[in-house]
């Protein structure tokens, strides 16, 4: 295995979008749960995407992973 493969490998391990259920709440912040991830396919014209749970009014939003802890 090449230098570059083994970093590819390495590199797909983390996602590249965090999957979140947003749930609104009037004149306050909006409460962000984290439910799964999502990961680029090979040809990088979708994505994998893996859901712990799921939301009770069908939005998910997917955003990138940010340097801010949760």
């Amino acid at each position: 295995m090449s230098t570059t493969e083994k970093n590819d490998t390495a590199a797909s391990k983390h996602p590249s979008h965090i999957a979140y259920v947003v749930r609104d709440r009037e004149g306050q912040k909006a409460i962000f749960t984290r439910v799964g991830a999502a990961w680029p396919t090979k040809d990088g014209k979708g994505f994998n995407i893996q859901l712990d749970a799921l939301p009770t009014d069908g939005r998910i939003s997917l955003l990138v992973p940010s340097e801010k802890k949760e």
